[in-house]
């Protein structure tokens, strides 16, 4: 399927000469919509680690592309120095944001081509780095609709939902995954009524998911993040739909900070709680949540980001963990591309690569 189209829905896609990437600024959303274009590996790297793109798919797609157009910058003579270059590039991508298991993913999914071309010269390796990081792309597309078809067949008509987090078109491709079933279901005439965390200290929840489902005519509520509960109490959500950074083999997964919150919420009122990810974003050489690294972030996103003054002295420690692990035990299931996933994962985790 052509998915050329498609490929300029989301927030991430190649520039019409393919020499550049070409991104939304999701930083400056939602007062202003500004693209912007990343040719070297220090502009690839600082949108990735300042969340100018962000979202594990986003990522991902942004890193393919990435090392794309790092190639075309680097040694087209020699296959030892390309290769050698495109390694380098890679791991410094990478440690942009070590959490996100897309972004290695891809990587690596990139590099691979290299190692298995071995006997073609560095043009070719260019032509296939190109259609490899399109295919990534178009894989995420049809991932996207798969998980919000999955999704969509766990809520009925009118049901609340609440989500945390940005997990859009912004955060992937087309659809999303965690708002993906709400996208679909309005494009199928299907009505939710949604409350969107507002996600602090990034504030992902006001700035992006609540401009996406606003803009796509779908009956969104943002709520402050401490409100969930009395939201959840009132009896007006039935679903909690969230996205995912890393799920180990266990079934624990890495999300954004205050979603292991919001899953003992959950459980405390007996509402299902989902993850919804692409199958890359398993990893099932991760064992636990445990060995999940945690990255952290700047006191300064909590001290002074969003204010005009300062809004805890300068001298104040500040504990600014990007992520959260929720535990297997709160999750009623994880929706994948290929199919719903119940517990135990540890087990039925595995029968998806089998």
């Amino acid at each position: 399927m052509d998915h050329s189209k498609d490929r300029m829905e989301g927030s991430v896609h190649l520039s019409e000469k393919g020499d550049s990437i070409v991104i939304l600024d999701q930083r400056l959303l939602p007062n202003r919509l500004v693209y912007r274009e990343l040719k070297t590996a220090e502009e690839i790297y600082d949108a990735i680690k300042t969340l100018a793109v962000r979202g594990a798919p986003a990522i991902g797609i942004c890193a393919a592309y990435g090392m794309y157009v790092l190639s075309l910058q680097a040694d087209g003579e020699d296959m030892d120095a390309f290769r050698a270059a495109m390694e380098q590039n890679g791991e410094y991508l990478i440690s942009s944001r070590p959490t996100a298991v897309n972004l290695s993913w891809a990587v690596r999914r990139m590099l691979g081509v290299i190692g298995k071309n071995g006997e073609k010269n560095v043009p070719e390796i260019r032509e296939l780095l190109l259609q490899e990081s399109l295919a990534i792309h178009d894989e995420d597309i049809e991932m996207c609709f798969r998980i919000s078809e999955y999704g969509l067949s766990l809520v009925k008509p009118g049901d609340g939902i609440l989500t945390h987090c940005n997990a859009g078109p912004l955060a992937t491709s087309k659809y999303g995954t965690a708002i993906g079933p709400m996208l679909l279901g309005k494009e199928r005439g299907i009505d939710f009524k949604v409350f969107s965390d507002e996600t602090r200290p990034l504030l992902q929840g006001a700035r992006l998911t609540s401009f996406e489902l606003q803009r796509a005519g779908v009956d969104v509520t943002l709520i402050c993040d401490n409100m969930a509960s009395l939201v959840m109490k009132n009896g007006w959500v039935q679903a909690c739909f969230v996205g995912c950074d890393r799920i180990a083999a266990n079934g624990d997964f890495a999300n954004k900070i205050g979603t292991s919150g919001v899953a003992i919420l959950a459980k405390h009122y007996g509402i299902p709680f989902y993850s919804l990810g692409p199958t890359s974003t398993i990893d099932m050489n991760c064992p636990t949540g445990a060995d999940i690294r945690i990255e952290q972030r700047d006191p300064d996103e909590i001290r002074t980001m969003w204010y005009k003054e300062p809004m805890a002295l300068p001298e104040v420690k500040c504990y600014n963990p990007a992520f959260d692990v929720t535990d297997h035990s709160l999750l009623t299931a994880i929706v994948t591309d290929r199919g719903i996933v119940y517990p135990p994962f540890d087990v039925n985790l595995k029968k998806l690569f089998e």
